[in-house]
């Protein structure tokens, strides 16, 4: 329940606190007054859109606050999820807008995003404008209508899980058969870049090895001609040159000749022997390395144009190196794989949507039985309901049909179909009821769904248009009703039926001083009621059969 509202520098409202009650409260005014600016703030407090120009003029910052009581209404899991303090009965919501353009929403003096104040809001409170009577030609509306009348909130949810699963596979098929259709237009490209691929018989290092080969085989001779030069340094040359190894044996042989002389030099001999078998070893290995080297330009050719291949391959595919090469082999190897088993994929894909399908249908059924028997309800309550507010042949019929292929929403589409007349044709209500009508038809349903919907406030915004005489007064006496029972229900009228029947009444007027106009609001009391009921019933001129008027009507109504 709305309990107060704070409101600074708003449009022309400079200063306003007002506390408001439980029940039914009227709130009244002359055309102009600022009935409507009080619901933009509140509409501001909620959640709508902030936007400068609603700061009075010469204010720098406007603020917004209200307090709620939400005793009973089971709201703490909302401020458990969003880490805002509760003590479990009262609220404070308030949102400040300043002159540069920078917007502020607080929960219980908690930093709050703004789209966190709309969630809240629209648990608190309801304004029902008359643009928003146009809400009764759309079908999402007349929906949750039924919805909430048929409380099928398990329902919908297990249909929401089921359409949720269906969409992802109906997706994935689809992605599936996309990928088929593109995968067979680059069929052929990548078989053939595979094939290339392939016949260089590519393992990882691979690169390396044949281009250290194809150095050694285009330096064969020079390798050959250094590796005997070599040898022959260590071996000698054939001719009187005597080479390194003999050179060494005959400087051991004569250490040897004086290590009894001299025996430390003992160990020199055994070190220059040392040398000698090294050096025999690397000779016999040079002599093989050369014996190995051949000059062999078939060869050379062969690799050369293994590596040309190569090189050509890794630039059209711009890489670098054997192992990208290979890598991308790989992902062509995955591809076609995948294009040479995608029929069965897409055939397990098209099993599972048609799984998912039955299964939405099922729950689908579900959701429309409970919808079929709220309809069956709310025509009930409809004529019911309507009769007393001045329709007294009228006929509702909800038309609940299936939808060619479920949606979100479920599988049902509807139509609230209406005629004031006996013998008229039912046609959709947007189409065939009057102003009046289609306010009187909102009331209803307003009425209707307050007891199913734990929703502590409503604010109904001039719902009486059109209408008037003892019209005016039943649809009053559903507001009051609303009010006993358990609801906080704020009328915004010019009708004096609706302003007679409310338990609070508050007048709302503008005033002029030095420094402009203003918009304020005041509560009234039993006098100020009656001159204020009166004046709507005689205009500027207040009579005195006004006031006796003001004064039966108060009477009747209490």
């Amino acid at each position: 329940m709305l309990q107060s509202l704070s409101i600074q520098n708003y449009a022309l409202i400079a200063s306003l606190d007002i506390r408001l009650d439980r029940g039914f409260t009227v709130i009244t005014g002359e055309t102009g007054a600022g009935k409507s600016i009080l619901l933009g703030a509140i509409a501001l407090l909620l959640g709508q859109r902030a936007e400068t120009r609603m700061i009075k003029d010469g204010a720098n910052r406007c603020i917004i606050e209200a307090e709620f009581n939400l005793d009973g209404y089971g709201l703490d899991a909302f401020f458990e999820q969003h880490d805002l303090d509760f003590d479990g009965h009262n609220c404070i919501i308030r949102r400040e807008l300043t002159a540069t353009g920078k917007s502020r929403a607080f929960i219980n003096d908690t930093p709050a995003a703004v789209a966190d104040l709309r969630q809240l809001g629209e648990r608190l409170l309801d304004i029902h404008s008359q643009h928003q009577n146009l809400l009764l030609a759309q079908e999402d509306f007349q929906m949750s209508i039924l919805d909430i009348i048929g409380n099928d909130k398990a329902e919908r949810e297990h249909y929401t899980e089921r359409f949720t699963h269906y969409q992802a596979v109906t997706e994935a098929l689809h992605e599936a058969e996309q990928s088929l259709a593109n995968g067979r237009e680059d069929e052929d490209y990548l078989r053939y870049q595979l094939t290339q691929i392939d016949e260089l018989q590519l393992e990882s290092g691979k690169q390396a090895t044949m281009e250290q080969e194809a150095r050694m085989l285009e330096h064969a001779e020079e390798i050959r001609e250094a590796l005997w030069a070599t040898s022959s340094l260590l071996n000698g040359d054939g001719s009187s040159n005597e080479g390194i190894i003999a050179m060494l044996r005959e400087a051991t042989h004569r250490i040897e000749n004086i290590h009894e002389l001299l025996p430390e030099t003992e160990t020199l001999a055994e070190r220059l022997d040392s040398c000698k078998i090294e050096l025999d070893d690397i000779s016999r290995d040079l002599q093989s390395y050369a014996e190995q080297t051949d000059v062999d330009p078939a060869r050379l050719a062969a690799v050369s144009e293994w590596l040309s291949s190569l090189y050509a391959i890794q630039h059209k595919h711009h890489v670098n190196t054997d192992d990208e090469l290979i890598a991308l082999a790989n992902d062509f190897r995955r591809r076609l794989d995948a294009i040479d088993n995608s029929d069965e994929h897409i055939a397990r894909l098209r099993q599972e949507q048609q799984q998912a399908l039955e299964a939405l249908q099922t729950a689908g059924q579900k959701l429309t039985a409970k919808r079929t028997k709220a309809a069956k309800e709310v025509e009930r309550q409809m004529h019911e309901r309507l009769i007393p507010l001045g329709i007294p042949n009228v006929q509702f019929r909800i038309d609940l049909q299936p939808r060619p292929q479920p949606v979100a929403s479920g599988c049902d589409q509807v139509d609230f179909l209406f005629c004031a007349n006996k013998n008229g044709q039912l046609q959709p209500i947007s189409k065939v009821a009057s102003g009046g009508e289609i306010a009187r038809v909102m009331l209803s349903l307003k009425a209707m769904i307050s007891g199913a919907v734990r929703l502590p406030t409503i604010i109904f915004d001039e719902i009486d248009t059109g209408v008037s005489g003892h019209i005016a007064e039943s649809m009053a006496q559903i507001m009051a009703e609303m009010g006993r029972n358990g609801r906080q229900v704020i009328s915004i009228s010019h009708l004096p039926q609706i302003a007679a029947m409310a338990d609070h009444h508050f007048r709302v007027y503008k005033q002029d001083d030095e420094l402009g106009t203003s918009t304020h609001i005041q509560p009234l009391s039993d006098d100020e009621r009656v001159t204020e009921i009166a004046h709507m019933l005689s205009g500027a001129r207040l009579t005195n059969e006004a006031i006796e008027n003001a004064r039966v009507l108060l009477r009747s109504a209490h």
